[in-house]
């Protein structure tokens, strides 16, 4: 996970490389711009290739292919995110649409140029990858089809791009519906997207067959032909059947920095999770999450066990150098020595979270048997040996995945480059020589154990060659029954020594729960240990060097060792981080016409608005809301179910607001019970929520008696549209109406305008004013659809609008109708809605002579853009295409930006004037 720093690559600090940010203001750093493109940098390393030589035992029939494939680039791979059901139609036009005009494309020499394929071991050939080079794709027209959609998805959040090594951990988890899950160091977040998906696996098709048992019953309506989009698997309420077919499983995904937990935020509010708790704590030492207590055994406490854990931990990365390329010349053997210690800590905290049955995927992007095998066998022999922790193995899993078994014996090399096989070597020499600097790294736990048998074959390492990918190691362990960790003195200890687990007893055994559950008593010394310290050499390597942040007890800098190479993905502005920002701020008034809905986009982040300072409490922590909930009978929830006629089957006391009155002020959010019940009882008591709940319901100021002033988000309405009246329900079945609503913002309904909506006209003609739920039904007719859509609708006095921002308009229009047509806001004169249309286009296009045009040469190139571009001061670019933020620069705020267009931001629970531009409220039209 090294990175290249002050000798190449991207600069760090206030003044590094060409790309780094120096001082304040955004402006440019210093120092020149010293990147070197992939093809000249010298791809030679002689300890590199002298130890990977011996110590992987790759036969000399291989070895020239091994090296080969490390020094050519990596494929552009992405995968379609989202429900599957979703995921499958956004695929189908990948297939059907652009495959076929892209494989029709022959070389000047007659041969065909190849068309991205689907990875042949993802399932339902939901990921794919192209290797197709960019003087092709800028030479054939077929290929600007292709990246206007590639970019118009990849905004949206339905493409997301990822290396595909890195999709392996989720596959092997087993994770089932209603299971709860950690990701101990989650950011980026795209495998923590995966196991967010894994959770609410057949959700969608479960809550429709629970409606339809319940139809007749409550006296609704429910949509005709559902029956048709059940997979009978996915429908199976046995799968989660305690809620009505919602999801009643947890994804708990954390990150040791604040910045990045917000960046994770965003990389996971796409896929709009009640289920979703985003927490900001060391993996090390992740504290005890206590539930309430049961009516049975009031005084007894209780806390969370998980079924599942990811320990994708920081590493030295040097699977990464087909992206990576200065690790060629940066690699060195410290790398990996200093990162051991904190590789065991995560591990072990891992399986004392465990239920017994429960299972840690651990995962690298090392090579290095120090950082995978060796960590292994130190965590199980912590954890009380293979009677407590087993290996699995994933053979059966993913089939198609070409893989080989984990080393059985191996050797190190320290940092002159001597290799050593065993421990008494070691010891031999120190006790002839003394300590030297090359042997005061190495511990007796990196060396292979030779008490113990423990069955390495089960793991599984991917190395390049086998099919063009990264090298990447996983490891499936099985928490066999609870156990006492040794405490690292009475183990294979380095002599890096926390100042408090030096002398403080390790996490106690704990007993199984009585009831079977995911509960046990605390786990009490956990919660007293140091934050570790590692420590990293002063000569580590400049690739290396530029993983390792220090961060103080408070949330400065003490360890993230390779946390660059974790994939730090940016894909949109910061979550809430600075609510205070606001209250000296001048209120902005919205123009006319703002977008109505707030949901915030993958390229929403603008690099050049100036950051906000985070506000921090006493101890030196951010700030953050506090999460509070709201009662059934709260006057606001009244008002809401009389308005939507909410079904009784759909819970009331789930919604929650950020403020410490714990009123609804703005928004009101929406939880599953389980976060619910963590969030309540854990409130004051030192974790560090960041994230949690869905934005349900917004503010919404509207001068006419009757109207509800809140309106249903966009994220909430597939957990909320089963549950409304008929009476705010709106049924569309013609693709060409919805196009018109999709183009046209606004449209009037007033003075018989209603007759050119189509057969929803005369519906939304006679339907009282405020928020409607626009359910777009599947048919065979012609112009019908195949895929059941919902979208927020928003009737005025004198118009209509869909409550879609300006990117998933764009995005629906070349999806659904391969149309980029330009959208016409009717609350702008004509020559303001050419300007704004030019400006609010999806990344990557732009308008010409009223035309969306592709405004960049590259499909590949043209979605890194957004990542890449719109924050090329404040990150850097990483392994696999990912993005990594450097910590020493300011994020931009976007805040003030998205104001003055009168959008929401997700920050304080203020009201400000004008928001959303609706009909009859201050800011809008009437």
């Amino acid at each position: 996970m090294g990175r290249g720093g002050n000798k190449g690559g991207r600069g760090r600090g206030r003044g590094g490389g060409g790309r780094g940010r120096g001082g304040r203001d955004n402006r440019r750093g210093g120092g020149e711009d010293n990147r070197v493109s992939f093809d000249k940098v010298p791809k030679h390393n002689e300890r590199l290739e002298r130890y990977y030589n011996t110590v992987l035992r790759i036969s000399n029939e291989e070895r020239g292919d091994f090296w080969d494939a490390l020094k050519r680039e990596l494929p552009n791979s992405f995968r379609f995110a989202g429900s599957k059901g979703h995921a499958l139609a956004v695929q189908k036009l990948l297939k059907e649409r652009y495959v076929p005009e892209i494989s029709k494309i022959s070389h000047y020499d007659g041969t065909l140029v190849e068309a991205p394929l689907p990875v042949p071991w993802y399932p339902d050939e939901l990921a794919w990858w192209m290797t197709t080079p960019k003087n092709v794709i800028r030479r054939f027209p077929p290929f600007a089809a292709f990246q206007k959609y590639l970019v118009s998805e990849t905004s949206v959040g339905n493409i997301s791009r990822q290396e595909v090594v890195s999709m392996i951990p989720p596959l092997v988890m087993d994770l089932q519906p209603g299971m709860t899950v950690l990701d101990m160091c989650a950011a980026p977040g795209s495998k923590a997207a995966q196991l967010l998906e894994m959770v609410h696996r057949g959700e969608e098709a479960r809550m429709r067959k629970s409606l339809q048992a319940h139809a007749q019953e409550d006296g609704r309506e429910v949509s005709p032909g559902v029956e048709s989009m059940m997979l009978d698997d996915a429908a199976d309420l046995k799968a989660d059947s305690t809620d009505n077919g919602r999801a009643t499983g947890l994804l708990i995904a954390n990150d040791s920095d604040y910045k990045r937990s917000h960046m994770l935020i965003h990389q996971l509010k796409r896929l709009s999770s009640p289920n979703l708790i985003v927490t900001n704590h060391d993996a090390t030492m992740f504290p005890s999450i206590k539930l309430p207590a049961t009516p049975e055994n009031p005084a007894a406490n209780r806390y969370l066990k998980f079924d599942r854990i990811l320990a994708d931990v920081p590493c030295s990365g040097d699977g990464t150098m087909r992206k990576n390329v200065n690790l060629w010349k940066d690699w060195g053997p410290g790398n990996a020595l200093g990162l051991y210690v904190t590789q065991v800590r995560i591990l072990v905290r891992a399986l004392q979270m465990l239920k017994p049955g429960g299972r840690v995927v651990y995962s690298t992007c090392s090579m290095n048997p120090v950082e995978n095998e060796a960590v292994i066998a130190s965590a199980i022999e912590r954890c009380g040996g293979l009677d407590k922790v087993q290996l699995l193995t994933s053979d059966h899993q993913l089939p198609l995945l070409k893989r080989r078994e984990g080393l059985k014996s191996w050797s190190i090399m320290d940092k002159s480059g001597k290799v050593w096989y065993s421990w008494k070597d070691v010891e031999a020499n120190v006790a002839e020589h003394g300590t030297t600097p090359a042997t005061e790294k190495l511990v007796e736990g990196m060396f292979t154990p030779t008490t113990t048998e423990i069955p390495f074959e089960r793991c599984m390492r991917v190395y390049a060659h086998l099919q063009d990918t990264g090298g990447f190691f996983i490891a499936i362990l099985q928490k066999m029954s609870e156990f006492k960790a040794k405490p690292e003195s009475e183990s294979k200890k380095t002599d890096v020594k926390p100042p408090i687990t030096s002398i403080v007893e390790e996490i106690m055994a704990q007993p199984t729960p009585a009831d079977g559950g995911s509960v046990a008593p605390k786990i009490e010394a956990a919660d007293a240990l140091t934050r570790p310290i590692v420590d990293i050499d002063s000569d580590v390597s400049p690739g290396a060097a530029i993983n390792v942040l220090k961060r103080r007890a408070d949330g400065e800098l003490i360890i993230d060792a390779a946390m660059e190479t974790k994939k730090l993905k940016v894909d949109e502005e910061v979550d809430e981080p600075a609510e205070a920002a606001l209250e000296n701020g001048e209120a902005h008034t919205s123009p006319p016409g703002a977008e109505l809905d707030m949901t915030t986009r993958p390229g929403d982040m603008r690099s050049d608005v100036p950051a906000a300072r985070p506000v921090r409490n006493r101890s030196g922590q951010q700030f953050e809301e506090p999460f509070k909930y709201i009662t059934w009978d709260h006057p606001e929830v009244k008002s809401i179910e009389g308005f939507y006629k909410l079904s009784p089957r759909f819970p009331r006391d789930r919604f929650m607001v950020r403020n410490a009155e714990g009123e609804p002020a703005k928004t009101i959010y929406y939880t599953s019970a389980l976060i619910r019940d963590i969030l309540t009882e854990n409130e004051g008591k030192g974790i560090k929520f960041i994230h949690g709940g869905v934005k349900m319901f917004m503010k919404q100021d509207v001068q006419a008696e009757g109207v509800c002033k809140w309106r249903i988000q966009s994220e909430g309405m597939p957990i909320l549209e089963g549950y409304v009246g008929e009476e705010r329900v709106v049924r569309l079945y013609k693709k060409e109406t919805l196009r018109s609503l999709l183009i046209e913002m606004f449209p009037k309904i007033s003075d018989g305008a209603w007759k050119n909506l189509g057969e929803i006209g005369e519906h939304v003609k006679n339907i009282g004013m405020g928020c409607c739920v626009l359910r777009i039904e599947p048919s065979d007719d012609e112009d019908g659809f195949q895929e059941r859509m919902v979208l927020p609708l928003w009737r005025s006095l004198h118009s209509l609008n869909l409550m879609l921002a300006k990117e998933d308009r764009t995005a629906m229009l070349l999806r659904i109708f391969n149309d980029t047509t330009p959208l016409v806001n009717n609350h702008f004169p004509a020559k303001k809605a050419q300007e704004e249309d030019a400006k609010d286009v999806a990344p990557g296009f732009k308008v010409e002579n009223g035309e969306v045009k592709v405004e960049t040469s590259s499909a590949i190139e043209s979605a890194k853009q957004i990542e890449d571009e719109q924050m090329e001061g404040a990150i850097k670019p990483g392994p696999y295409g990912d993005i990594v933020a450097d910590p020493n620069n300011s994020l931009p705020d976007v805040r003030a930006e998205k104001i003055v267009k009168g959008e929401d931001t997700g920050g304080p629970e203020e009201q400000l004037n004008g928001t959303g531009g609706i009909e009859g409220q201050l800011g809008g039209v009437s």
